[in-house]
């Protein structure tokens, strides 16, 4: 019973490493207009922090295939929330400190993206290594921390402006710094096992010949395509759609999505061992495909609206179950596939939304061309899964 109760403690500083995830991903852009005002940077420019993140992101996952299983899943775990807290306590004075207070901004993101970058590759290793029963309900309960940190985040530090002013950030940005040194204590004594037996895990060029890695692959960048299209355009959306205000916009728009993203991961976690999980995430990419449709084509503001919630629910299983759907199928693969998948997923999260942009810009401004366009992730998404069903049998057993 001891034991079970250790592994709880691991599970619990795995949730709010996803918090500190969603601390890292959301918080700066609230203070865009804050960092415009203050230090007089352009929108132009500001227009990189997001982009400086998911690159920085995306390099941590290719350079932890290499280095995670070398140094250790504790110390780098332990790294990912210090490297987090350093880079948001540092945003409050960095750009004041140097001549250009962009280039402080934008060290302060380097930080704290390598921390979430570490937290993105280690966190589902760390939790499919302990001896839990119901693996895929766990990884997908694991996964809707993200989602409520997000909703925290946002309407937490909404709250906080309304009542003590935008120009106090720097306070609450010191508070949720908090988040991540708290939980490097919880990693320093939590157990952690590893993923596979020294030895035993399959080299990155074996990974690589593999069929069915590749298959994963797509699925990745399905999923971080699918939920990030989406998510990224869900306030400009909301704001055109319903004719509310930028504020409005901002809080209904993404608050809903992750809301719904949560309960899907969530109910997912609760009834996942009576569910098959690849009919699930069959199910959920036909429902996506769907909302892009009904939020696109759709010429009642409220349908649209809908499209933009419901689909918060659909792409909720596609990232979890994506990884669980890997760990099941290739269950040598190791760190550098989890690593693999992260870079996968990023990937997809990071060229869906500017392709949104790209084509909506093209149709004149119409936002709904370039979600209608992104309707092509869950349709690949619902192909590779009918091709893996129909591999099931055939799985290449390393």
């Amino acid at each position: 019973m001891t034991n079970q109760k250790n592994y709880k403690k691991t599970l619990i500083a795995c949730y709010l490493g996803f918090v500190t995830q969603a601390i890292t991903a959301n918080f700066a852009p609230l203070l865009f207009l804050t960092f415009k005002n203050t230090y007089g940077i352009t929108l132009e420019k500001i227009a990189m922090i997001p982009l400086v993140f998911y690159l920085t992101q995306l390099i941590v996952d290719l350079a932890a295939t290499k280095f995670a299983d070398k140094i250790g899943y504790r110390i780098c775990v332990m790294a990912s929330q210090v490297l987090s807290s350093v880079g948001l306590v540092t945003m409050t004075f960095l750009p004041e400190l140097l001549p250009h207070p962009f280039v402080g901004i934008l060290i302060s993101v380097v930080f704290y993206a390598i921390g979430s970058g570490l937290i993105e590759v280690l966190v589902s290793p760390i939790v499919e290594a302990c001896p839990f029963e119901n693996k895929d309900g766990v990884m997908s309960l694991l996964h809707s921390f993200y989602c409520w940190g997000a909703m925290g985040v946002i309407l937490g530090s909404t709250l906080f402006f309304a009542i003590f002013g935008v120009e106090n950030w720097k306070i609450l940005t010191f508070i949720w710094a908090v988040v991540p040194l708290y939980n490097t204590f919880n990693f320093i004594n939590c157990p952690i096992e590893r993923l596979v037996e020294d030895g035993k895990s399959m080299s990155i060029s074996k990974l690589l010949k593999t069929p069915i890695f590749w298959l994963m692959i797509m699925l990745m960048v399905c999923s971080g395509a699918s939920e990030a299209s989406m998510a990224q355009w869900a306030s400009a959306f909301t704001e055109s759609a319903i004719g509310v205000s930028k504020a409005v916009g901002d809080l209904a728009g993404p608050c809903l999505f992750a809301m719904f993203m949560g309960i899907s991961r969530m109910l997912y976690g609760k009834f996942s061992e009576k569910l098959d999980l690849t009919k699930v995430m069959l199910g959920c990419g036909v429902l996506c495909a769907c909302c892009y449709l009904l939020a696109s084509l759709s010429k009642l503001p409220i349908l649209g609206l809908a499209g933009c919630a419901i689909c918060g629910l659909a792409v909720g299983i596609m990232w979890p179950g994506s990884i669980s759907v890997s760990s099941q199928s290739c269950p040598r693969g190791g760190t550098a596939m989890f690593a693999f998948l992260a870079l996968a997923g990023d990937l997809g999260a990071m060229v869906s939304p500017a392709m949104v942009g790209s084509i909506s810009e093209m149709a004149g401004g119409n936002l709904k061309s370039g979600l209608l366009v992104a309707t092509v992730f869950p349709v690949i998404m619902v192909v590779v899964l009918s091709v893996l069903r129909s591999l099931k049998n055939h799985q290449i057993k390393d």
